[in-house]
């Protein structure tokens, strides 16, 4: 009787982590190289493309018959999908790092980047309607023409905190916790194995593509400073990690070379236009990064 029971115990499974909780990695995990996230990589450049640089082309091509101007815009819909997809892939990201990361700050990020991109999406709505009356993206607020003259005068106060709320909460919302989303990410994507800091092909082709979007976001978002420090604590973070004998992994080196490239070419940008007047009158200071779109309605769209 007690041999029985000792030869059931024996037999019986064991296992020193259990598999459902979260955050806990399958036994021999650890000595798996990590792969290349391809498919994620890609679903976040085309989104990008589509759904954040292709929001304003898109009001702008469609015929404005189809969406009055007291109804959501096909942009404002693309707006929309964004603020659902990009957290959503963003997570999933997070999901395959190849360490565990601090749960509370990816949440909060998380919860802070869709109130954000929601609060930009409203005044962005709003700020595509003043364009069709024939609001100035290269002027102030009180200095354009449709604007200056309102009475009473207060209302121009109103169309200020717009802006506000637009390109200034809404985007420090939106892009400092996507940013650290990012950063967070990559701190995980370090490994030992030298062979791993080689990206395959696809990541090189994702390569110019990523980086162009960066370059639109930093730069239309006027989020140089923001973008500057993440790029700074990411050089750190791969210095540190050298010293102890780490390199960045393919995802890792994807977005670390992503960034580099950015760099230069918000370099270049900046360079062409350095001596822009009217930019550099509305964009005064030291760190001079002018809008895409400004320059758009400044040179472009009256040459036409």
């Amino acid at each position: 009787m007690q041999a029985a029971v000792r030869k059931r115990q024996s037999n019986a499974p064991r296992s020193s982590t259990n598999p459902s909780q979260p955050g806990s990695k399958p036994e021999g995990s650890s000595m798996k190289r990590p792969q290349f996230h391809f498919d994620l990589w890609f679903y976040l450049t085309v989104q990008n493309w589509v759904l954040d640089f292709g929001r304003p082309i898109v009001m702008i091509i469609l015929p404005l018959e189809w969406f009055p101007l007291n109804k959501p815009s096909a942009g404002d819909y693309f707006h929309m999908a964004y603020n659902v997809i990009t957290p959503f892939l963003l997570l999933k990201l997070i999901e395959r790092s190849p360490r565990a990361l601090p749960r509370s700050a990816v949440y909060l990020s998380i919860i802070t980047f869709v109130m954000g991109a929601s609060i930009h999406l409203v005044g962005d709505s709003i700020n595509h309607r003043l364009l069709l009356s024939g609001y100035q993206l290269h002027l102030s607020v009180r200095e354009n023409p449709i604007i200056k003259d309102l009475k009473p005068a207060t209302l121009i106060d109103s169309f200020e905190l717009l802006y506000f709320y637009d390109e200034q909460l809404g985007h420090l919302m939106w892009y400092i916790p996507f940013f650290i989303i990012l950063f967070l990410y990559f701190t995980g994507c370090f490994t030992h194995v030298k062979e791993e800091k080689t990206m395959p092909l696809s990541g090189w082709l994702l390569l110019g593509p990523s980086a162009l979007y960066y370059w639109y976001l930093v730069t239309e978002g006027q989020i140089f400073q923001l973008f500057l420090l993440t790029f700074l604590a990411m050089v750190a973070t791969v210095i540190h990690q050298r010293h102890k004998g780490s390199v960045p992994d393919a995802n890792g080196l994807f977005l670390f070379v992503s960034f580099s490239v950015t760099m230069c070419l918000v370099a270049v940008w900046v360079a062409w236009l350095w001596s822009d007047p009217v930019l550099r009158k509305k964009y005064p200071g030291h760190l001079y990064v002018p809008e895409p779109w400004s320059y758009y309605t400044l040179h472009v769209k009256d040459s036409h």
